[in-house]
């Protein structure tokens, strides 16, 4: 029987593995040209990968290289090739996507004795080498794959074999096989190490792979309780009296083995990229659907995907998004999205309503480009600079819609001319925002009442067309200190409802800044209103923008700062360095038990603090140089304060009319005088407690019948 030993099993999974990381890079890859994966082991005489990118004008080189003897690497890529026993096939599977597939042009049987053919191996490991592949463009190399190499040699024995199997008695009324893996006569079955027809060079390819267990006849050695096991040096204390005497052929492990029919084999998962059918267009817009061009293709804007750019992302109806996307540029772009034509971006967008719009563009040129370029390089090589022109920067989408369709859709596009010398970091960004009108469609926080977690909801009073009120949404905010934690480069969060926060940055002040402690104010005054720049704050979760009822106004707590300043001294009273909001709640409902909660009130308030340098501890070089700065804490903080609901009983008109008899508001309280009779009293039931009080009440009649000021008053009157 032929025995092959399976070389292309690790193949079969770097190629499944390579397609999902092909799938997923494809998304992001913009303008470059890269190898997925850049480095491969091959076991087997085929091997492939995928070069995506620009790969319109690209050759592909292939050579052997060795590494150095001196520094141990590779070296640089290079377009020469060279004749190797490797064929080089490609396949186009897209714009962008190269498959790239190399065959070994040689058999893998092991050379006999006194065979002449060249074609064979001389040793059982046939091919140890290192290939490079290289992507070349006009002589330059642009992206290199190295592979490396490491095939063994096809063993087939000398005998043939045939198709006839090992019969394998019943395992429950006979004794366990010493090799129950041997499954085929006269040929080496894999990985079964016990097997007596495998030679040294055959069981030299799995012998760290043997079958574990019985089936490998690993059969496990005989418990401790067995008689024969224990001998008089090492026999416990027990033996012999408790040792069990047992044949060998009474294993735990009969009975695991049995004939039985064989099962055909059902088709596995598969990792090839599956079919994906045309877009299904929807007759109307809802909340979450794709947007469809005129052509029954996704509208597409750049957008982030697992934290990563992807440049044709479709847009969600009623989504909004703002995104940035960082792209090394070495050279001028030449494609969508860094270089947009008016002929792609103005283009027709299905309604949802059985029409069509056509997105209105609207060009700015950006003069001031440092918030797009960062981290220029110059490369030491390259004496040429290279003049980008019209660079699309920003793309502003905005969607107007109505009901369950899009009424207008405006672009507005930033382009700018880079100069470009050597390599350089640029930041693009891209949104969507849908607009109900003219106002924004952002998410509620509630319906009615706000939700613990979901952002407070502020605005700005706006004034329309027609002169009428209304308010434009915007937030409240809280520090969001990043990376150094200073107040210039720190970000800003919302304030969540129901979740109180403390948060700050830190702001340089020099002893320069300290003598001048109104411009320090104004400063530290600026940066905390900067948080909070809203007037009015909404009472429920999902307020009307043109109803002014359904918003409060926010209360603001000037402080009064001091004007005695000891600039001697450097050091600044009354800095605003802490800003406390303070919101007041009630509930005011349950709806489906899920409690409604309203905003009665909010009120901003500040904590003036002195500021000083310290120049204790050997830290003197602040107080010395005016220019050298120390660290101020900014801090922001929110505290929310729940108004219980009032569940006493409403006041009759007899406690309102007459607060004499007030038992809350005097400290003489008539009504209590029968409180044990009345239905206040709960120490125990009424119809006790009622009781109890008539029998008291029977024997203090009684005592007044019989007693000493009764007979007084009979005697009188009898004489």
């Amino acid at each position: 029987m032929a025995y092959v030993v399976d070389t292309l099993f690790p193949t079969f999974i770097s190629r499944r593995v390579t397609c999902v990381l092909f799938f997923i890079s494809l998304a992001h890859t913009q303008n470059t040209i890269v190898f997925q994966p850049s480095y491969l082991t091959a076991t087997g005489p085929a091997v492939s990968a995928f070069l995506l990118g620009q790969t319109s004008d690209l050759s592909l080189n292939l050579r052997t290289v060795s590494p150095s003897n001196t520094t141990g690497s590779i070296g640089s890529p290079s377009c020469v090739a060279d004749a190797t026993q490797w064929v080089l096939t490609t396949e186009q599977l897209g714009k962008t996507a190269v498959r790239v597939q190399l065959r070994l042009n040689q058999s893998l049987h092991l050379c006999g004795e006194n065979e002449t053919d060249t074609d064979c191996c001389l040793k059982p490991l046939c091919v140890l080498e290192t290939l490079q592949l290289s992507a070349c463009q006009n002589n330059t190399p642009r992206a290199s794959l190295l592979i490396q190499a490491k095939i063994h040699a096809l063993l087939v024995p000398a005998n043939a074999g045939s198709d006839n199997k090992t019969v394998i008695l019943n395992q429950v009324y006979q004794p366990l096989g010493s090799c129950p893996c041997d499954l085929t006569l006269g040929v080496c079955d894999i990985r079964c190490c016990c097997d007596k027809d495998c030679s040294s060079e055959d069981l030299a390819l799995f012998l760290s792979h043997c079958l574990p267990g019985p089936f490998g006849g690993q059969v496990s050695p005989a418990p401790d309780y067995q008689c024969s096991v224990q001998s008089s040096e090492n026999s416990p204390d027990w033996f012999p009296f408790l040792c069990v005497n047992s044949p060998p052929e009474n294993n735990p492990y009969l009975g695991l083995f049995y004939q039985g029919d064989t099962i055909a084999p059902k088709p596995g998962p598969s990792f090839q990229r599956p079919v994906l059918s045309a877009p299904a267009p929807v007759n109307v817009y809802i909340q979450g659907s794709p947007i469809f061009t005129l052509n029954n293709r996704y509208f597409t804007i750049p957008q982030k995907v697992l934290g990563q750019c992807v440049n044709s992302a479709p847009v969600a109806f009623l989504k909004n998004f703002r995104v940035e996307c960082v792209t090394v540029l070495r050279s001028c772009p030449t494609g969508s999205p860094l270089q947009t034509l008016l002929t792609d971006l103005s283009i027709k967008v299905k309604d949802g309503q059985q029409g069509d719009v056509m997105v209105d563009v609207i060009d700015e040129v950006a003069t001031d480009l440092s918030p797009f370029i960062s981290k220029r390089d110059s490369n030491a090589s390259s004496d040429k600079t290279l003049l980008c022109e019209n660079v699309t920067l920003v793309l502003d989408y905005k969607f107007y819609w109505k009901g369950n369709g899009i009424t207008g859709i405006k672009l507005t596009r930033t382009v700018g001319t880079i100069t470009l010398s050597g390599r350089a970091l640029l930041t693009t960004k891209y949104s969507a925002l849908f607009l109900n009108g003219e106002f924004l469609g952002e998410p509620n926080s509630g319906n009615p009442g706000y939700q613990v977690g979901r952002p407070i909801i502020a605005g700005i009073e706006a004034t329309l067309d027609n002169n009428t009120g209304s308010i434009q949404r915007t937030s409240i905010n809280l520090w969001k200190p990043v990376s150094d934690g200073l107040c210039s480069t720190a970000e800003k969060k919302p304030v969540l409802y129901g979740e109180n926060s403390t948060s700050g940055c830190l702001l340089p002040v020099s002893r320069h800044n300290l003598t001048q402690c109104d411009l320090l104010r104004g400063t530290v005054t600026a940066l905390q209103a900067d948080l909070i720049t809203a007037t009015y704050v909404a009472k429920s979760g999902n307020p009307d923008l043109l109803t002014m009822t359904n918003w409060v106004n926010i209360s603001f707590v000037t402080l009064n700062s001091s004007t005695a300043t000891d600039n001697r001294m450097s050091t600044c009273y009354d800095i605003p360095s802490h800003q406390h909001i303070h919101v007041w709640s009630l509930t005011t409902s349950m709806v489906g038990g899920i409690p409604q909660r309203e905003i009665l009130a909010l009120q901003v308030s500040y904590s003036p603090s002195n500021w000083a340098l310290d120049c204790g501890g050997g830290s003197v070089s602040s107080c010395m140089d005016a220019d050298e700065t120390q660290l101020f804490p900014l801090t922001s903080s929110i505290t929310f304060t729940d108004i219980p609901i009032n569940t006493r009983p409403a006041k009759t008109r007899f406690q309102i009319n007459f607060t004499e008899y007030d038992c809350n508001r005097n400290d003489v309280c008539w009504p209590e005088l029968v409180f044990p009779i009345t239905s206040r009293y709960t120490g125990e039931p009424y119809s006790q407690s009622l009781a109890k009080g008539m029998i008291l009440v029977f024997f203090f009649i009684t005592a007044s019948i019989l007693g000493t000021p009764w007979r007084q008053i009979r005697q009188a009157w009898s004489s």
